[in-house]
Protein backbone atom coordinates (compact mmCIF):
# COMPACT_ATOMS: atom_id res chain seq x y z
CA UNK A 1 0.00 0.00 0.00
CA UNK A 2 1.48 3.39 -0.96
CA UNK A 3 2.15 5.93 1.77
CA UNK A 4 -0.19 8.93 2.03
CA UNK A 5 2.40 11.13 0.32
CA UNK A 6 2.64 8.59 -2.50
CA UNK A 7 -1.15 8.36 -2.81
CA UNK A 8 -1.51 12.14 -3.07
CA UNK A 9 1.29 12.26 -5.65
CA UNK A 10 -0.42 9.55 -7.73
CA UNK A 11 -3.73 11.40 -7.58
CA UNK A 12 -2.09 14.70 -8.53
CA UNK A 13 -1.21 13.34 -12.00
CA UNK A 14 -4.86 13.58 -13.08
CA UNK A 15 -6.15 16.14 -10.58
CA UNK A 16 -6.36 19.84 -11.24
CA UNK A 17 -7.38 20.72 -7.70
CA UNK A 18 -7.81 18.95 -4.35
CA UNK A 19 -9.90 21.08 -1.94
CA UNK A 20 -8.58 20.96 0.72
CA UNK A 21 -5.59 18.62 0.48
CA UNK A 22 -5.12 18.62 4.26
CA UNK A 23 -8.60 17.12 4.71
CA UNK A 24 -7.84 14.43 2.12
CA UNK A 25 -4.66 13.47 3.93
CA UNK A 26 -6.53 13.27 7.22
CA UNK A 27 -9.25 11.07 5.70
CA UNK A 28 -6.68 8.77 4.10
CA UNK A 29 -4.86 8.48 7.43
CA UNK A 30 -8.07 7.45 9.24
CA UNK A 31 -7.73 3.89 7.96
CA UNK A 32 -11.45 3.55 7.22
CA UNK A 33 -12.86 2.90 3.73
CA UNK A 34 -13.86 6.22 2.18
CA UNK A 35 -16.97 6.83 0.08
CA UNK A 36 -15.87 8.29 -3.26
CA UNK A 37 -18.76 9.97 -5.05
CA UNK A 38 -19.00 10.52 -8.80
CA UNK A 39 -22.23 11.77 -10.33
CA UNK A 40 -23.16 11.24 -13.97
CA UNK A 41 -26.29 12.63 -15.60
CA UNK A 42 -27.52 10.28 -18.36
CA UNK A 43 -28.11 13.07 -20.88
CA UNK A 44 -26.62 10.92 -23.67
CA UNK A 45 -26.27 7.13 -24.10
CA UNK A 46 -22.48 7.05 -24.24
CA UNK A 47 -19.87 7.26 -21.49
CA UNK A 48 -16.88 8.98 -23.13
CA UNK A 49 -13.13 9.12 -22.59
CA UNK A 50 -13.84 12.51 -21.00
CA UNK A 51 -15.77 10.68 -18.26
CA UNK A 52 -12.94 8.13 -18.08
CA UNK A 53 -10.53 10.72 -16.65
CA UNK A 54 -12.29 11.10 -13.24
CA UNK A 55 -13.32 7.43 -13.42
CA UNK A 56 -9.64 6.43 -13.50
CA UNK A 57 -9.11 8.42 -10.30
CA UNK A 58 -12.11 6.69 -8.72
CA UNK A 59 -10.62 3.34 -9.75
CA UNK A 60 -7.37 4.35 -8.04
CA UNK A 61 -9.30 4.86 -4.80
CA UNK A 62 -10.96 1.45 -5.27
CA UNK A 63 -7.55 -0.16 -5.64
CA UNK A 64 -6.67 1.31 -2.23
CA UNK A 65 -9.72 -0.31 -0.62
CA UNK A 66 -12.27 2.49 -0.83
CA UNK A 67 -15.83 2.33 -2.18
CA UNK A 68 -17.03 4.18 -5.28
CA UNK A 69 -20.53 5.58 -5.05
CA UNK A 70 -21.83 6.19 -8.56
CA UNK A 71 -24.77 8.58 -8.63
CA UNK A 72 -26.87 8.17 -11.76
CA UNK A 73 -28.50 11.58 -12.01
CA UNK A 74 -31.82 10.43 -13.40
CA UNK A 75 -33.50 13.30 -11.52
CA UNK A 76 -30.94 16.08 -11.97
CA UNK A 77 -30.80 15.27 -15.69
CA UNK A 78 -34.39 16.50 -15.87
CA UNK A 79 -33.17 19.89 -14.63
CA UNK A 80 -30.08 20.12 -16.86
CA UNK A 81 -26.58 20.93 -15.62
CA UNK A 82 -25.66 24.53 -16.60
CA UNK A 83 -21.92 23.80 -16.20
CA UNK A 84 -19.99 25.15 -19.16
CA UNK A 85 -23.19 26.28 -20.89
CA UNK A 86 -23.59 29.72 -22.43
CA UNK A 87 -27.31 29.10 -22.86
CA UNK A 88 -30.02 27.15 -21.08
CA UNK A 89 -29.57 23.40 -21.65
CA UNK A 90 -32.66 21.74 -23.20
CA UNK A 91 -34.61 19.54 -20.79
CA UNK A 92 -34.81 15.86 -21.81
CA UNK A 93 -37.84 13.63 -21.55
CA UNK A 94 -38.02 10.99 -18.83
CA UNK A 95 -38.00 8.27 -21.49
CA UNK A 96 -34.74 9.56 -23.01
CA UNK A 97 -33.07 9.79 -19.61
CA UNK A 98 -34.18 6.31 -18.49
CA UNK A 99 -33.01 4.73 -21.77
CA UNK A 100 -29.60 6.38 -21.44
CA UNK A 101 -29.23 5.42 -17.77
CA UNK A 102 -29.65 1.72 -18.54
CA UNK A 103 -26.34 1.62 -20.41
CA UNK A 104 -24.22 3.58 -17.93
CA UNK A 105 -23.42 0.92 -15.34
CA UNK A 106 -22.25 -1.57 -17.98
CA UNK A 107 -20.03 1.04 -19.61
CA UNK A 108 -18.60 2.26 -16.30
CA UNK A 109 -17.82 -1.37 -15.49
CA UNK A 110 -15.12 -1.28 -18.15
CA UNK A 111 -13.16 1.01 -15.79
CA UNK A 112 -14.40 0.43 -12.24
CA UNK A 113 -14.59 -2.69 -10.11
CA UNK A 114 -18.30 -3.46 -9.86
CA UNK A 115 -18.54 -5.91 -6.95
CA UNK A 116 -20.60 -4.69 -3.95
CA UNK A 117 -17.50 -4.16 -1.80
CA UNK A 118 -16.13 -1.63 -4.27
CA UNK A 119 -19.15 -0.07 -5.99
CA UNK A 120 -22.51 1.27 -4.86
CA UNK A 121 -24.86 2.53 -7.57
CA UNK A 122 -27.58 5.00 -6.58
CA UNK A 123 -30.17 6.95 -8.56
CA UNK A 124 -30.78 10.40 -7.13
CA UNK A 125 -34.51 10.18 -7.84
CA UNK A 126 -34.52 8.02 -4.66
CA UNK A 127 -34.35 11.16 -2.52
CA UNK A 128 -34.88 14.09 -4.88
CA UNK A 129 -38.06 12.59 -6.30
CA UNK A 130 -39.69 12.52 -2.87
CA UNK A 131 -38.92 16.11 -1.85
CA UNK A 132 -41.90 18.35 -1.16
CA UNK A 133 -42.24 21.97 -2.20
CA UNK A 134 -41.36 22.93 1.39
CA UNK A 135 -38.20 20.81 1.19
CA UNK A 136 -37.19 22.60 -2.02
CA UNK A 137 -37.83 26.04 -0.49
CA UNK A 138 -35.73 25.14 2.53
CA UNK A 139 -32.92 23.92 0.28
CA UNK A 140 -32.96 27.08 -1.84
CA UNK A 141 -32.74 29.19 1.32
CA UNK A 142 -29.17 27.89 1.81
CA UNK A 143 -27.85 30.05 -1.05
CA UNK A 144 -28.35 33.63 -2.24
CA UNK A 145 -28.69 34.85 -5.82
CA UNK A 146 -25.45 36.83 -5.46
CA UNK A 147 -23.64 33.62 -4.43
CA UNK A 148 -25.01 31.79 -7.45
CA UNK A 149 -23.90 34.60 -9.76
CA UNK A 150 -20.33 34.07 -8.60
CA UNK A 151 -20.30 30.94 -10.73
CA UNK A 152 -18.43 31.72 -13.96
CA UNK A 153 -21.09 30.45 -16.37
CA UNK A 154 -23.89 32.34 -14.61
CA UNK A 155 -21.73 35.45 -14.25
CA UNK A 156 -20.84 35.52 -17.94
CA UNK A 157 -24.43 35.07 -19.03
CA UNK A 158 -25.67 37.72 -16.59
CA UNK A 159 -23.09 40.24 -17.78
CA UNK A 160 -24.00 39.55 -21.42
CA UNK A 161 -27.70 39.93 -20.69
CA UNK A 162 -28.39 36.29 -21.61
CA UNK A 163 -31.30 34.54 -19.96
CA UNK A 164 -30.75 32.48 -16.80
CA UNK A 165 -33.78 30.44 -15.81
CA UNK A 166 -34.60 29.92 -12.14
CA UNK A 167 -34.49 26.13 -12.40
CA UNK A 168 -30.80 26.34 -13.36
CA UNK A 169 -29.99 27.75 -9.92
CA UNK A 170 -31.47 24.58 -8.45
CA UNK A 171 -28.98 22.26 -10.10
CA UNK A 172 -25.95 22.91 -7.84
CA UNK A 173 -28.19 22.60 -4.78
CA UNK A 174 -29.66 19.28 -5.92
CA UNK A 175 -26.23 17.88 -6.79
CA UNK A 176 -24.93 19.09 -3.44
CA UNK A 177 -27.82 17.43 -1.64
CA UNK A 178 -26.75 14.11 -3.20
CA UNK A 179 -23.52 14.38 -1.17
CA UNK A 180 -25.51 14.83 2.03
CA UNK A 181 -27.75 11.84 1.32
CA UNK A 182 -24.96 9.37 0.50
CA UNK A 183 -22.41 10.65 3.09
CA UNK A 184 -19.69 11.34 0.53
CA UNK A 185 -16.12 11.60 1.83
CA UNK A 186 -14.70 12.67 -1.54
CA UNK A 187 -16.49 13.97 -4.63
CA UNK A 188 -14.88 13.59 -8.06
CA UNK A 189 -15.69 15.58 -11.15
CA UNK A 190 -14.34 17.55 -14.06
CA UNK A 191 -13.01 21.04 -13.43
CA UNK A 192 -16.31 22.54 -14.61
CA UNK A 193 -17.97 20.85 -11.61
CA UNK A 194 -15.92 22.69 -8.94
CA UNK A 195 -18.73 25.09 -7.98
CA UNK A 196 -21.34 22.33 -7.73
CA UNK A 197 -19.05 20.08 -5.70
CA UNK A 198 -18.17 22.86 -3.25
CA UNK A 199 -21.90 23.44 -2.72
CA UNK A 200 -22.11 19.81 -1.61
CA UNK A 201 -19.28 20.39 0.86
CA UNK A 202 -21.08 23.44 2.28
CA UNK A 203 -24.42 21.64 2.58
CA UNK A 204 -22.75 18.80 4.49
CA UNK A 205 -21.28 21.34 6.91
CA UNK A 206 -24.72 22.95 7.33
CA UNK A 207 -26.10 19.51 8.25
CA UNK A 208 -23.38 18.94 10.85
CA UNK A 209 -21.63 16.30 8.71
CA UNK A 210 -17.94 15.94 8.00
CA UNK A 211 -17.50 17.85 4.71
CA UNK A 212 -16.36 16.07 1.59
CA UNK A 213 -13.06 16.70 -0.12
CA UNK A 214 -13.52 18.00 -3.66
CA UNK A 215 -11.22 16.67 -6.39
CA UNK A 216 -11.56 17.94 -9.95
CA UNK A 217 -9.76 16.72 -13.05
CA UNK A 218 -8.87 18.59 -16.25
CA UNK A 219 -11.44 18.51 -19.04
CA UNK A 220 -10.43 16.27 -21.93
CA UNK A 221 -10.55 18.17 -25.22
CA UNK A 222 -12.52 16.41 -27.95
CA UNK A 223 -11.35 15.10 -31.31
CA UNK A 224 -11.91 18.54 -32.90
CA UNK A 225 -8.98 19.84 -30.86
CA UNK A 226 -10.84 22.82 -29.42
CA UNK A 227 -13.96 22.01 -27.39
CA UNK A 228 -14.55 19.84 -24.32
CA UNK A 229 -15.31 16.26 -25.35
CA UNK A 230 -19.07 16.01 -25.65
CA UNK A 231 -21.63 13.74 -27.30
CA UNK A 232 -23.68 16.80 -28.30
CA UNK A 233 -20.71 18.31 -30.14
CA UNK A 234 -19.91 15.04 -31.94
CA UNK A 235 -16.24 15.25 -30.90
CA UNK A 236 -16.21 12.29 -28.54
CA UNK A 237 -14.74 8.82 -28.24
CA UNK A 238 -17.02 6.48 -26.31
CA UNK A 239 -15.66 3.86 -23.92
CA UNK A 240 -17.91 1.33 -25.66
CA UNK A 241 -17.06 2.43 -29.20
CA UNK A 242 -16.00 -0.48 -31.43
CA UNK A 243 -12.21 -0.90 -31.64
CA UNK A 244 -12.14 -0.51 -35.44
CA UNK A 245 -14.31 0.57 -38.34
CA UNK A 246 -15.37 4.03 -39.54
CA UNK A 247 -16.52 5.10 -36.07
CA UNK A 248 -14.04 3.00 -34.13
CA UNK A 249 -11.59 4.01 -31.41
CA UNK A 250 -8.45 3.38 -33.43
CA UNK A 251 -9.37 5.72 -36.28
CA UNK A 252 -10.67 8.43 -33.94
CA UNK A 253 -7.47 8.42 -31.89
CA UNK A 254 -5.33 8.48 -35.05
CA UNK A 255 -7.25 11.58 -36.18
CA UNK A 256 -6.42 13.55 -33.00
CA UNK A 257 -4.47 16.77 -33.48
CA UNK A 258 -0.85 16.29 -32.39
CA UNK A 259 -1.31 19.06 -29.81
CA UNK A 260 -3.65 16.82 -27.78
CA UNK A 261 -1.28 13.89 -27.44
CA UNK A 262 0.39 14.96 -24.22
CA UNK A 263 -2.91 15.48 -22.36
CA UNK A 264 -4.43 12.21 -23.65
CA UNK A 265 -1.33 10.21 -22.69
CA UNK A 266 -1.15 11.90 -19.27
CA UNK A 267 -4.84 11.59 -18.38
CA UNK A 268 -5.60 8.18 -19.92
CA UNK A 269 -2.44 6.20 -19.20
CA UNK A 270 0.08 5.61 -16.43
CA UNK A 271 3.10 6.19 -18.65
CA UNK A 272 5.76 8.38 -16.93
CA UNK A 273 5.64 11.97 -18.18
CA UNK A 274 9.28 11.92 -19.31
CA UNK A 275 8.57 8.87 -21.47
CA UNK A 276 5.47 10.53 -22.94
CA UNK A 277 7.49 13.55 -24.03
CA UNK A 278 10.10 11.32 -25.69
CA UNK A 279 7.48 9.30 -27.59
CA UNK A 280 5.73 12.39 -28.96
CA UNK A 281 8.98 14.10 -29.92
CA UNK A 282 10.25 10.99 -31.72
CA UNK A 283 7.09 10.40 -33.80
CA UNK A 284 3.59 11.82 -33.12
CA UNK A 285 2.11 9.19 -35.45
CA UNK A 286 3.76 6.29 -33.62
CA UNK A 287 2.68 7.86 -30.32
CA UNK A 288 -0.93 7.85 -31.57
CA UNK A 289 -0.70 4.22 -32.66
CA UNK A 290 0.63 3.16 -29.25
CA UNK A 291 -1.98 5.27 -27.44
CA UNK A 292 -4.78 3.75 -29.53
CA UNK A 293 -3.48 0.24 -28.80
CA UNK A 294 -3.30 0.95 -25.06
CA UNK A 295 -6.79 2.42 -24.82
CA UNK A 296 -8.35 -0.42 -26.85
CA UNK A 297 -6.46 -3.04 -24.80
CA UNK A 298 -7.75 -1.40 -21.62
CA UNK A 299 -11.40 -1.01 -22.67
CA UNK A 300 -11.67 -4.06 -24.97
CA UNK A 301 -8.74 -6.50 -25.19
CA UNK A 302 -5.18 -6.76 -26.55
CA UNK A 303 -6.51 -8.98 -29.34
CA UNK A 304 -8.98 -6.26 -30.34
CA UNK A 305 -6.12 -3.75 -30.40
CA UNK A 306 -4.10 -6.00 -32.73
CA UNK A 307 -7.07 -6.39 -35.09
CA UNK A 308 -7.88 -2.66 -35.06
CA UNK A 309 -4.31 -1.71 -35.93
CA UNK A 310 -4.21 -4.29 -38.72
CA UNK A 311 -7.45 -3.00 -40.23
CA UNK A 312 -6.34 0.64 -39.98
CA UNK A 313 -3.08 -0.22 -41.75
CA UNK A 314 -4.90 -2.15 -44.46
CA UNK A 315 -7.64 0.42 -45.11
CA UNK A 316 -6.13 3.82 -44.37
CA UNK A 317 -2.41 3.34 -44.84
CA UNK A 318 -2.48 0.92 -47.78
CA UNK A 319 -5.80 2.01 -49.29
CA UNK A 320 -7.44 -1.41 -49.04
CA UNK A 321 -10.95 -2.48 -48.17
CA UNK A 322 -11.97 -3.83 -44.74
CA UNK A 323 -13.14 -7.42 -44.45
CA UNK A 324 -16.27 -6.43 -42.54
CA UNK A 325 -18.59 -3.54 -43.31
CA UNK A 326 -22.34 -2.75 -43.19
CA UNK A 327 -24.41 -4.33 -45.96
CA UNK A 328 -27.37 -2.56 -47.56
CA UNK A 329 -29.83 -4.07 -50.03
CA UNK A 330 -30.71 -1.51 -52.71
CA UNK A 331 -32.12 -3.54 -55.60
CA UNK A 332 -30.69 -3.81 -59.10
CA UNK A 333 -31.47 -0.28 -60.18
CA UNK A 334 -30.39 1.71 -62.11
CA UNK A 335 -29.44 4.15 -59.33
CA UNK A 336 -27.98 7.61 -59.24
CA UNK A 337 -24.76 7.54 -57.22
CA UNK A 338 -25.72 10.45 -54.95
CA UNK A 339 -28.96 8.67 -54.04
CA UNK A 340 -27.04 5.48 -53.27
CA UNK A 341 -24.72 7.38 -50.91
CA UNK A 342 -27.71 8.70 -48.99
CA UNK A 343 -29.53 5.36 -48.97
CA UNK A 344 -26.39 3.63 -47.67
CA UNK A 345 -26.17 6.15 -44.83
CA UNK A 346 -22.84 7.56 -46.00
CA UNK A 347 -24.30 11.03 -46.56
CA UNK A 348 -27.23 12.87 -45.04
CA UNK A 349 -28.75 13.88 -48.37
CA UNK A 350 -28.44 13.63 -52.16
CA UNK A 351 -26.97 17.13 -52.28
CA UNK A 352 -24.23 16.16 -49.84
CA UNK A 353 -23.57 13.10 -51.97
CA UNK A 354 -23.18 15.26 -55.08
CA UNK A 355 -20.74 17.48 -53.24
CA UNK A 356 -18.65 14.49 -52.15
CA UNK A 357 -18.53 13.16 -55.72
CA UNK A 358 -17.28 16.55 -56.96
CA UNK A 359 -14.63 16.52 -54.21
CA UNK A 360 -13.35 13.17 -55.45
CA UNK A 361 -14.16 11.47 -52.14
CA UNK A 362 -16.31 8.63 -53.54
CA UNK A 363 -15.15 5.25 -54.89
CA UNK A 364 -17.11 2.32 -56.30
CA UNK A 365 -15.22 -0.99 -56.01
CA UNK A 366 -12.06 1.06 -55.38
CA UNK A 367 -12.49 3.13 -58.58
CA UNK A 368 -12.91 6.87 -58.07
CA UNK A 369 -16.33 8.13 -59.17
CA UNK A 370 -16.16 11.31 -61.26
CA UNK A 371 -19.49 11.42 -63.14
CA UNK A 372 -22.16 12.70 -60.77
CA UNK A 373 -24.89 11.95 -63.34
CA UNK A 374 -23.88 8.35 -64.01
CA UNK A 375 -26.37 5.60 -63.20
CA UNK A 376 -25.25 2.31 -61.61
CA UNK A 377 -26.74 -1.15 -61.78
CA UNK A 378 -26.06 -3.27 -58.69
CA UNK A 379 -26.06 -6.82 -60.00
CA UNK A 380 -23.49 -8.20 -57.54
CA UNK A 381 -22.07 -7.15 -54.16
CA UNK A 382 -20.47 -3.73 -54.71
CA UNK A 383 -18.32 -1.73 -52.28
CA UNK A 384 -19.27 1.93 -51.97
CA UNK A 385 -16.61 4.04 -50.26
CA UNK A 386 -16.63 7.60 -48.89
CA UNK A 387 -13.26 8.99 -47.86
CA UNK A 388 -10.69 6.68 -46.33
CA UNK A 389 -12.75 5.06 -43.58
CA UNK A 390 -16.42 4.73 -44.56
CA UNK A 391 -17.47 1.62 -46.49
CA UNK A 392 -20.80 -0.03 -47.29
CA UNK A 393 -21.38 -3.22 -49.29
CA UNK A 394 -24.34 -2.79 -51.63
CA UNK A 395 -26.27 -5.89 -52.68
CA UNK A 396 -29.12 -6.27 -55.20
Amino acid sequence: MPTIDEQVALLARRCERIVPEADLRRKLASGRPLRIKLGMDPTAPDVTLGHAVPLRVVRQFQDWGHKAVLIIGDYTARVGDPSGQNATRPMLSGEQIDANAKTYVEQVGRILMTDPDHLEVRYNSEWLGTMTMLDIIRLTSRKTVSQMLQRDTFKERFEKGSEIHLHEFLYPLLQGWDSVKIDADVEMGGSDQLFNNLVGRELQQDEGREPQVVIVTPLLVGTDGTMKMSKSKGNYIGVADPPSGPNGMFGKIMSLPDALLESYWTLLSDEPKESIARKIAASPRDAKVELARRIISWLHSPQAADAAEAEFTKVVVKGGVPDEMPQVAVGTGPHRLAALLAKAGLTASNSEGLRKIREGAVRVDNVKATDEKAELRIEKPTVLQLGNRKFVRLVP
